[in-house]
C-alpha cells in the first residue's frame, strides 16, 4: 500500500471587517434613500389630492353655473309671464275730445274701474264692454280750480284705472296710475261758458295704491292763477 502525501487546501482569506466609518456611511445612505422614497411618495399623495380637490371644484362649478343659468331662466320665464299678463291701456279722443276710448293691443279688455283721487271727492266710475273715459265725470272740480285762470288751460288727472279681462279660462286684472291729459277751453262766444277736453292717457306708475295716487294730484293739480 503506497502512501501518498495529503495535500491541503488553504482557508480562504477572511475579508477585514468594514470599518465603523464605512458602516455608519452606509447606513446614513440607506436612510437617506429610505427618505427620498418618502418624499417622492408623499408629494404623489399630495398631487393626486390636489387633483381630487380640483376635480371636485371643477364639478360644483359646473353644476353650479347650470344651476343658476337654470334659476335665471326660470326668472326670466316668470318676468315674460308677468309682462304678457300686464295691461297697457292707449287712447284715442272722440266726441271732440268729451271722451277717450281705451284699448290694450295685447288684451280684449271687457271693462274699466276708475278711481279718483279722495280728495276731490268724486264717486268712482265704471265702464264695460268698451272702456272709455269721459270728461264729465271729474269736469266740476278741474273747472272750479282753473275758474280765475285762462280760458284755455292744460293739465294732468292722476287716475288709479282696474282692468278687467279674460286669460283662457282665466280672469285676470291689472291695476296702475294713469295721467290723463285734459285741457280746457272758452266756447263760441262765450255763451256756455268753458269746458274740459281730453287729449289721451299715459301710464304713470304700476301701482294700486291710493296713498300714492293723492299724492301725485296734490303735486299734479292746477295751482291758481297769477
Amino acid at each position: 500500500m503506497n502512501d501518498e502525501p495529503v495535500t491541503s487546501t488553504p482557508p480562504e482569506p477572511i475579508p477585514p471587517a468594514p470599518s465603523v466609518e464605512t458602516v455608519a456611511q452606509q447606513a446614513v445612505e440607506r436612510a437617506e434613500a429610505a427618505a427620498t422614497r418618502r418624499r417622492w411618495i408623499t408629494l404623489a399623495e399630495v398631487v393626486g389630492i390636489a387633483g381630487l380637490l380640483i376635480a371636485a371644484a371643477s364639478l360644483w362649478m359646473s353644476w353650479s353655473d347650470h344651476r343658476a343659468d337654470q334659476q335665471e331662466k326660470q326668472v326670466e320665464k316668470a318676468s315674460e309671464a308677468k309682462v304678457r299678463t300686464l295691461v297697457l291701456l292707449t287712447a284715442k279722443p272722440e266726441k271732440d275730445g268729451k271722451q277717450l276710448a281705451l284699448k290694450d293691443s295685447a288684451h280684449e279688455v271687457q271693462s274699466i274701474d276708475v278711481r279718483f283721487p279722495a280728495s276731490l271727492g268724486l264717486a268712482a266710475q265704471s265702464s264695460v264692454l268698451e272702456p272709455r273715459i269721459e270728461a264729465s265725470w271729474f269736469a266740476d272740480p278741474i273747472l272750479a280750480l282753473t275758474h280765475d285762470g285762462p280760458d284755455k288751460r292744460q293739465g294732468r288727472m292722476p287716475v288709479l284705472i282696474t282692468s278687467s279681462y279674460w286669460d283662457a279660462d282665466q280672469q285676470r286684472s291689472d291695476s296702475a296710475i294713469y295721467d290723463v291729459v285734459w285741457f280746457t277751453e272758452g266756447s263760441f262766444m262765450g255763451v256756455s261758458g268753458r269746458s274740459v277736453r281730453l287729449k289721451g292717457i299715459l301710464l304713470r306708475e304700476r301701482t294700486a295704491s291710493p296713498a300714492r295716487l293723492e299724492a301725485i294730484w296734490a303735486a299734479e293739480k292746477p295751482k291758481p292763477a297769477g
